[in-house]
C-alpha cells in the first residue's frame, strides 16, 4: 500500500515558535514500524519559507518575490537537514523531491518524475517532496501544497492520503471535529479560508483538495499532529475522514482533471451545477461569468456561485465566443455562434468534483 502523508508549514514548529523535532520524531517512529508492515509512504513537506525565516532570524515572512525564493533555498536545505536528521535515528533514509507544476502539464516530465518517486520507494526511501519554490513563481504566489499533495497521489497512485493540519480536521459549527464526511459538498459550508502564518493553505484549499481526491477514488483523513498514522489506519482518527467516492472518475477524466492545464474559467449557477452532476452538459444557459482567454479544445476549469471550484472540462467555443452567449438559450446560442450544437462543454468531456 502507498501513503502519502503531507505536513503543512505550521507543523514543523511548536506554538512558541521552535522546530518541532518531538512531531518529527514520532512521525519517524510511526513510519518504521509501516515500512517493517510493507507499507510505501511519500511525504509532502511545506516548511521551506519557514525553515528559511529561522535559519536566517528574521523576524518575519518576506513579502516580496525575490527574497522569498531566497529564503526558500535557505529554508529547503535546512528542512532536509531535519528530516535526514530525524529520520536517520529510525533507520529512515530520506530523499529530496523538489516539484513544479509543469510535470502535472507534460506527458514526458509526468513519467520521468514518477519513475524516480517510484524507484525511491524500491530502495526504501522515504521522498520528502515539495514545491521547487527556489525557481518557481506561481507556485510561491498562487500554488498549494495541498494540491501538490494530491496530484502526487494520483501520479503515484496512493492509496490514502493524511494531511496534517493544526486545525486537527474539519470543524463543525461548535468547534468539534467533523469525524467522517460522506459527501463534501454537504460540509463546504463549514469552510472557512483563513491562510496560516508560513502556508499559503487554510481548511478552504484541504476541503477542495479533498473534494478532488475522493473524486479519484482516494480517500483522505485531516487530522492533527497529536495523531499516529498507525490509529489512523485501523480507522481510529481524531481527525476527519473523507470517504472515497462511490462513483470514482474513469481513467479518461481522472487525466482531464488531474494533467489537463487550464486556461480559463467558467462560473456557473446551481442550476448548471445540478445538471452536470447528473450527467449532463454545460449549456450557456447556466453560466454566470468568464474568466481568461482560452481557444475552442482548450480545457477551462469550473466554480459555482459560491466559487467553490467544481469541476473542469474541454471548451467547445473560445472564451469571446461564450461571452457572447453567457445566459442565452437554444436558437439564440446557435444563431449568435452559427454552430449546430449549443453545449459549452460536453458531458464526455467534463469531469466533475
Amino acid at each position: 500500500m502507498v501513503l502519502l502523508v503531507k505536513i503543512g508549514s505550521n507543523l514543523i514548529q511548536t506554538q512558541e515558535g521552535d522546530i518541532d523535532l518531538s512531531f518529527l520524531s514520532k512521525l519517524a517512529r510511526d513510519l518504521k514500524k509501516l515500512r517493517d508492515m510493507g507499507y510505501k509512504t511519500l511525504i509532502v513537506s511545506s516548511g521551506a519559507v519557514l525553515c528559511g525565516v529561522k535559519k536566517l532570524k528574521l523576524s518575519h515572512r518576506p513579502t516580496d518575490l525575490g527574497t522569498k525564493q531566497a529564503v526558500a533555498g535557505v529554508g529547503q536545505a535546512y528542512l532536509m537537514h531535519l528530516y535526514d536528521m530525524v529520520f536517520s535515528n529510525y533507520g529512515l533514509t530520506v530523499g529530496q523531491a523538489l516539484l513544479t507544476a509543469d510535470i502535472f502539464k507534460d506527458r514526458e516530465r509526468f513519467e520521468n518524475a514518477k519513475n524516480a518517486l517510484n524507484s525511491m520507494l524500491s530502495l526504501d526511501i522515504v521522498p520528502v517532496i515539495n514545491e521547487n519554490d527556489t525557481v518557481a513563481i506561481s507556485e510561491l504566489l498562487f500554488g498549494d501544497n495541498d494540491f501538490l499533495a494530491i496530484h502526487t497521489a494520483y501520479m503515484m497512485r496512493a492509496e490514502l492520503i493524511v494531511i496534517f493540519s493544526t486545525a486537527g480536521g474539519l470543524l463543525d459549527e461548535e468547534g468539534r471535529v467533523v469525524p467522517v464526511v460522506e459527501e463534501v459538498e454537504k460540509v463546504l459550508h463549514l469552510v472557512k479560508g483563513v491562510n496560516s502564518q508560513f502556508g499559503t493553505g487554510g481548511m478552504l484549499s484541504k476541503i477542495t483538495a479533498s473534494r478532488i481526491a475522493v473524486r479519484l477514488g482516494i480517500p483522505v483523513v485531516i487530522t492533527g499532529k497529536e495523531d499516529s498514522l498507525l490509529d489512523i489506519l485501523e480507522g481510529k482518527t481524531k481527525g476527519t475522514y473523507f470517504k472515497p467516492s462511490e462513483k470514482p472518475l474513469k481513467e479518461g477524466k481522472k487525466a482531464l482533471a488531474m494533467l489537463e492545464e487550464p486556461k480559463g474559467a467558467i462560473y456557473i449557477d446551481e442550476g448548471a451545477y445540478r445538471a452536470i452532476k447528473q450527467g449532463k452538459s454545460l449549456l450557456p444557459a447556466g453560466i454566470k461569468r468568464v474568466e481568461g482567454s482560452f481557444q475552442r479544445g482548450d480545457v477551462v476549469v469550473l466554480y459555482d456561485e459560491r466559487s467553490f471550484l467544481v469541476g473542469k472540462g474541454k471548451v467547445n467555443f473560445s472564451s469571446e465566443e461564450v461571452r457572447k452567449v453567457v445566459g442565452k438559450r437554444g436558437k439564440e446560442v446557435r444563431d449568435i455562434l452559427k454552430t449546430s450544437f449549443e453545449e459549452v462543454v460536453h458531458t464526455d468531456k467534463l469531469a466533475i468534483f
